[in-house]
């Protein structure tokens, strides 16, 4: 344990561990001594009868609180656990007496058996061996600063043949034996994860699997989840007795439970809950209850819920609100009534699924039939919205940040609005909610700004792209008549007209020129649209891949049209041919690593398969 800070008036240098006991009581004693208060640490109480009216007994109590404090303030945090509740410093001075006073002949022992604690820190068994044959005993010999015996060293240093030794020289009593902190062999190898060990002991006792370390109160298996070693939470779980995680045994089990869902282990956890439901509304340690784990606060709801069913509730929200797929998918094929739920605004979980544009969760609805996804969409919150409404809002900005360029934003809005379309019944698409908007209403409401975004960023697009087009139509066209090595003066044909590399130059020229007149075109388009909202579901990003897609093609062409024409001329000039070409192909790497990337989200925004899945599987 880390060692607390001591401030200047404090009588020690260094607060109380389990190391440091015959020099910390020294000095907190000659403190004591000097300001006149190890009087009421060495005698016993004064008899608190009729003690308002006791000068003596108020003059002591004044005492008393002062030395108590003193030896407070010069504990580290294991030791002031141990006397947080005492009254009475001689009580407190008592219990810190026996908690980390050696005891007789404890250095004694030690100094017989550093030998051996020696050769396990140096990980070899044979001195250890040969130590043990000769006595026997030394087996459960204690460290005097931690207590620690030789398992608990070899296990801390991660000795994985001595413990493997040692498991056949020690009794199933000698895996029970705990150091300073109250921790097992066990528990040291499970916060470490060492699953080797781990497996090595629990083949010699079970029973050590449900020995809690002392001052926090948690098993094996427990402290390997809070470290996140799953590894080993796994094969604990595989041997744990059921009844030991029972909500009778203690906060074990809820424990284990919360740890389960804060590291969002939810597979394991649903196992859990099945094997104990009650387990879901058992306080574990800290007094908090396993939801918690990623649970607001219970809320209230038209329907007086039980507290268990509040929690659960509550956690099926947040699950979707964080896109859970594998929990909330579990908890719904488990308990397919709770798609009926509704939360504090009255929405149920798929409308909630809209609010929070989580797809996949969305999608589990394709699991029920029609007439079900009809009842949901049709479905009105507290202030009338339907599931259409919800989708007529905007999307929470977080969603909306991971999608690149205003255009597909407002696209993606577009899509959402359309495929909860697809399950509301005609008449609700004119359906009005308490502001009196229908969902269309409500939606050109609520993203009005965004369109406006789109549309200056299709048309700065656009507009950039249209100036690069242009250049190439007047490149091109003129190339095509100032062909390499001129004409012949007799016929009016090129030179160069029957070689190969001529070949390629004129078909790349053409195909550079009418790629980047098509380019032009598509963004001319662009920007004379008409920016209705509908636009942006597939026309303007249809145009917009076209031109990229064309203007892509005529920087490509254009390149290889100047390559055949250099290396026409200059061909004998492998040495500055070669080099120039290479440097030809930097413009096309660049357009592939600026906007290529672009192109493809948006192709496979417009054309993909989509963001929904009608025909999701289960992935818990």
């Amino acid at each position: 344990m880390a060692t607390r800070a001591v401030s200047a008036d404090v009588a020690v240098v260094e607060v109380l561990n389990a190391r440091n006991y015959v020099d910390w009581s020294v000095l907190v004693k000659t403190y004591l001594l000097a300001q006149d208060l190890w009087d009421v640490v060495e005698e016993d109480e004064e008899d608190e009868e009729d003690e308002e009216a006791d000068d003596k007994f108020i003059a002591w109590r004044k005492k008393n609180a002062t030395a108590l404090h003193k030896i407070q303030i010069s504990c580290g945090w294991e030791a002031f656990s141990l006397i947080r509740n005492t009254t009475s410093a001689k009580r407190a001075w008592d219990t810190l007496a026996e908690k980390f006073k050696p005891k007789p002949g404890y250095y004694n022992d030690f100094h017989q058996y550093q030998p051996l604690f020696d050769a396990v820190w140096s990980g070899d068994w044979n001195k250890t061996n040969e130590f043990l044959t000769l006595h026997p005993n030394a087996i459960r010999a204690r460290h005097p600063y931690s207590n620690m015996t030789v398992l608990h060293m070899a296990t801390k240093l991660e000795h994985e043949h001595i413990v493997e030794e040692l498991m056949q020289l020690m009794s199933e009593e000698d895996l029970e034996i705990t150091d300073n902190g109250g921790w097992t062999a066990l528990a040291v190898a499970a916060n470490m994860g060492n699953l080797k060990i781990v497996e090595c002991m629990v083949t010699k006792s079970k029973k050590i699997l449900s020995i809690p370390t002392g001052t926090s109160n948690m098993t094996p298996i427990i402290m390997a989840s809070l470290s996140e070693q799953w590894d080993v939470v796994h094969y604990l779980y595989s041997v744990t007795p059921p009844q030991d995680l029972m909500p009778e045994k203690g906060p074990y089990g809820a424990g284990l439970l919360c740890n389960f869902i804060t590291g969002m282990k939810f597979g394991i956890a649903l196992k859990l809950i099945q094997r104990c439901p009650q387990l879901v509304f058992t306080k574990g340690h800290y007094e908090s209850f396993p939801m918690t784990g990623f649970m607001p606060s219970a809320f209230p709801s038209g329907i007086r819920l039980k507290f268990w069913q509040q929690w659960i509730y509550n956690s099926i929200f947040r699950s979707i609100e964080r896109g859970m797929f594998e929990f909330t998918d579990s908890v719904l094929q488990a308990r397919p009534d709770l798609v009926w739920i509704a939360n504090q605004i009255g929405r149920n979980p798929f409308q909630f699924a809209i609010e929070c544009r989580q797809e996949k969760i969305y999608s589990l609805i394709y699991r029920l039939d029609k007439r079900k996804r009809t009842l949901i969409g049709n479905y009105a919150d507290m202030s009338n919205n339907c599931a259409l409404h919800v989708a007529g809002m905007l999307s929470p900005l977080a969603e909306l940040d991971n999608i690149s360029g205003a255009a597909l934003q407002m696209q993606r809005e577009l899509q959402w609005f359309k495929e909860v379309e697809t399950i509301v019944l005609p008449r609700i698409k004119e359906s009005v909610n308490d502001n009196y908007m229908t969902p269309r209403e409500l939606f050109t409401k609520n993203h009005k700004e965004l369109v406006k975004e789109g549309e200056r960023w299709m048309k700065e697009t656009a507009t950039s792209c249209t100036v690069v087009g242009a250049l190439i139509i007047t490149i091109m066209f003129a190339a095509a008549f100032t062909v390499p090595g001129g004409n012949n003066g007799e016929t009016g044909f090129p030179i160069f007209l029957h070689t190969k590399l001529f070949m390629a130059f004129i078909v790349s020229d053409a195909i550079s020129l009418f790629s980047s007149t098509t380019s032009v075109l598509m963004f001319l388009g662009i920007l004379t649209s008409r920016y209705a909202e509908d636009d942006f579901l597939k026309s303007l990003l249809t145009k917009m891949i076209i031109g990229l897609s064309t203007l892509f093609i005529s920087i490509a062409s254009m390149m290889v049209a100047f390559s055949s024409a250099l290396f026409i001329m200059i061909h004998k000039q492998t040495w500055i041919v070669i080099p120039v070409i290479f440097l030809a192909s930097v413009p096309v790497t660049l357009f592939i690593w600026m906007q290529f990337p672009l192109l493809v989200e948006m192709y496979i925004s417009t054309y993909g398969r989509g963001i929904f899945d009608r025909r999701v599987k289960s992935r818990a």
